[in-house]
């Protein structure tokens, strides 16, 4: 008799499923930046979902050409400032922080998250980094920003989110040279990424709490006559005797959602600044006007309605070509359900 074989219910390649430390997203990877220097990130937050008409430009599709529906995801990005500068040093256990150099200027709305110095010297702070850099000790420079969530109306917070961002492109002397000119000024997403480009989205999930092995790892239910005692939502087993203990493997109960994830290669279809072009009769669910600048990202994003979103060029483009999307009409009907 032939055996039955099936593909395993859920991908090990997140475990272990614990929550987030913390709801701004981290990237460990970094593209090399061709050219001059320049910030290789950006962050916003997710306002909802709406549908473009579009010309579909993938070569070789059934609807080259003509005009196609596309399900899109908004992001408002307001300008981030750069707070401060760090330098990086390389030893035998990887990078490591050098020394940094803050703002003399910086935004009052900083010492809502953080203690900012009395005195950041900002000079000295500068003159190590150039030494370090003469001496070929600093390795790496990242720009530490925060968002401005207080210009934001539909998140109801006045706490920036502070991040670093990398400073890629050039050599070293030249990305600090950068570094100094951008230290304590605002950023605009339109310096690091531009329409039809492709971009890594990464968010933190919609948490959904402690839930049972169906719908954590999509194991089939029970059958009547396996099920006795309201058991049909259990698993069959938990292993095998030997080895005595219960593996990692085995499909169990626990956290679902609120885990950091990055949906690669998303399509940037627009960037504008006209918020009457995208917010529909009577805003956005559970978000409500877009009021500054935004970008609309081809398909779904993770993360529920005003979350953070940390956007970077593509790391994986691969062979995708950047075309420049014409967009003939973005939906502003209501979403109220009316």
């Amino acid at each position: 008799m032939a055996k039955t074989t099936r593909p395993r219910r859920g991908s090990l390649a997140y475990s272990p499923r614990t929550r987030a430390k913390s709801q701004v997203p981290k990237y460990k990877s970094w593209q090399e930046r061709e050219g001059t220097p320049g910030l290789q990130a950006f962050a916003g937050y997710k306002v909802g979902m709406t549908h473009v008409i579009m010309v579909d430009d993938h070569k070789s599709s059934p609807t080259e050409g003509k005009d196609i529906v596309v399900p899109v995801t908004v992001i408002e990005v307001p300008a981030m400032k750069v707070a401060a500068i760090r330098a990086y040093a390389k030893d035998t256990y990887g990078l490591r922080p050098f020394t940094e150099a803050w703002s003399a200027d910086a935004d009052p709305a900083l010492s809502r998250r953080i203690t900012l110095p009395k005195n950041p010297e900002t000079a000295e702070g500068i003159a190590a980094i150039e030494t370090g850099i003469t001496k070929g000790i600093v390795d790496d420079l990242f720009a530490i920003v925060h968002t401005v969530p207080g210009i934001v109306s539909g998140i109801p917070k006045k706490v920036p989110e502070l991040m670093e961002v990398r400073i890629g492109g050039g050599s070293i002397p030249e990305r600090f040279a950068f570094a100094k000119d951008l230290l304590g000024k605002e950023v605009e997403v339109g310096t690091i990424i531009q329409p039809g480009a492709y971009a890594d989205i990464t968010a933190i999930t919609k948490g959904k709490g402690t839930q049972g092995p169906i719908k954590r790892w999509g194991v089939k239910l029970r059958k009547r006559k396996h099920s006795r005692g309201g058991k049909e939502r259990h698993i069959g087993t938990l292993g095998p005797w030997h080895p005595h203990h219960i593996r990692w493997q085995i499909p169990q109960l626990g956290q679902m959602g609120y885990q950091q994830r990055t949906e690669f290669n998303k399509r940037i279809l627009k960037i504008g600044t006209n918020s009457d072009e995208i917010n529909p009769s009577g805003g956005f669910l559970h978000y409500g006007q877009v009021r500054n600048t935004f970008i609309i990202v081809k398909g779904s994003i993770p993360g529920p309605t005003k979350r953070l979103i940390r956007i970077r060029p593509a790391v994986r483009i691969g062979e995708h070509r950047i075309r420049i999307p014409a967009i003939s009409y973005v939906s502003i009907e209501s979403k109220q359900g009316a």
